[in-house]
């Protein structure tokens, strides 16, 4: 008899069982949907963004080289520009050379235009290498053959080739010199011939006496 009552309570009860059973398996699918939602929605919204990375990163290739195209052409008129003036001044120099009374009325107007020309390449940060005279550096002068001058110092530049020059520090070209190389005994009797310091201890007794 208690057994009948049981079962009689478990079958009133099943379907209460069965339908909230029900109602929490729908709030499972409806919490997955929204999440899948959302994943959707940050999955095209960084598709968005990386189209537009790839579209602009195009256009950015496209770009460059004509901007560095731009560039280049705008530094060659900006140079050809500042070398018109010495060539109209070469020109007007070569016009009236039939007409100069003399060569040194020529070499004066031909002088001004090399200043003027080196005046040019000072604005545009070039400049030449000071050789003559000075002791052969290798790292600025070129020597294209070598020479013996006793009333000079061993090593040093006695004429210069061709001029050498720096564009903002760094060599573009070097001198190309003649240096001076001595044969070993004038070397050696120009050595003899420097002045020498006086030893310190030599000092200290001129300075007690």
């Amino acid at each position: 008899m208690k057994q009948k009552k049981k079962d009689k309570l478990r079958d009133e009860h099943a379907p209460d069982a069965v339908h909230k059973g029900h109602e929490a398996g729908k709030g499972e699918p409806d919490e997955l949907r929204g999440t899948i939602e959302a994943l959707q929605k940050e999955r095209d919204e960084l598709l968005g963004k990386l189209q537009r990375i790839g579209a602009d990163y195009a256009n950015f290739q496209k770009r460059v080289p004509r901007q560095i195209a731009d560039t280049i052409g705008y530094e060659k008129e900006r140079l050809i520009r500042t070398l018109l003036p010495a060539l109209d001044n070469f020109e007007h120099t070569l016009q009236n050379a039939h007409s100069a009374e003399n060569v040194d009325v020529l070499l004066k107007g031909i002088r001004i235009i090399y200043d003027q020309l080196l005046d040019i390449f000072k604005s545009h940060n070039v400049e030449q290498i000071e050789a003559l005279g000075q002791p052969f550096d290798p790292a600025v002068h070129e020597a294209m053959t070598q020479q013996a001058n006793p009333e000079k110092e061993q090593g040093v530049v006695l004429e210069e080739f061709q001029k050498g020059y720096r564009l903002n520090g760094r060599i573009i070209r070097p001198s190309r010199v003649i240096v001076n190389k001595l044969p070993i005994q004038e070397e050696d009797r120009q050595q003899e011939m420097k002045p020498t310091e006086p030893a310190a201890d030599e000092c200290e007794t001129t300075d007690q006496e």
